[in-house]
């Protein structure tokens, strides 16, 4: 599948504005940079992916469960060049993959194989 890639996290988190039990709330926002290489999945979905890389994954496990709407997706804002977009990480493998819309591949000419730069933010 071609999955492997490198990334650099820019992971900001604020302290936790209160503590209830074993949940802390944080304000703020998860930072991160993922690159890596495009790659298609020809499921009954087919679709294009980043793959997130394990240090970063486990960044996004941390704040998983506050900002998780189900089955682990993460709602995530994404930019590829000057292009921005809303989705959500999807688990996979004990990680994460970011899908790329072809809206996205199209408008910054990326194509499967490319090295690409996502930046992600997530509302914490």
């Amino acid at each position: 599948m071609g999955q492997s890639n490198q990334a650099r996290a820019d992971v900001t988190r604020c302290s936790p504005a209160g503590d209830t039990g074993n949940r802390r709330f944080y304000s703020g926002r998860v930072k991160l940079t993922v690159d890596g290489e495009l790659w298609y999945w020809r499921g009954p979905a087919p679709f294009h992916f980043v793959t997130v890389p394990d240090d970063e994954a486990a960044a996004l496990e941390s704040v998983s469960g506050m900002v998780t709407y189900g089955w682990g997706m993460i709602p995530v804002a994404a930019q590829i060049g000057d292009t921005e977009w809303t989705t959500s990480l999807f688990p996979k493998d004990g990680g994460y993959i970011v899908p790329v819309k072809d809206a996205v591949r199209k408008a910054e000419g990326i194509e499967v194989g490319d090295a690409v730069s996502v930046r992600l933010v997530i509302d914490v």
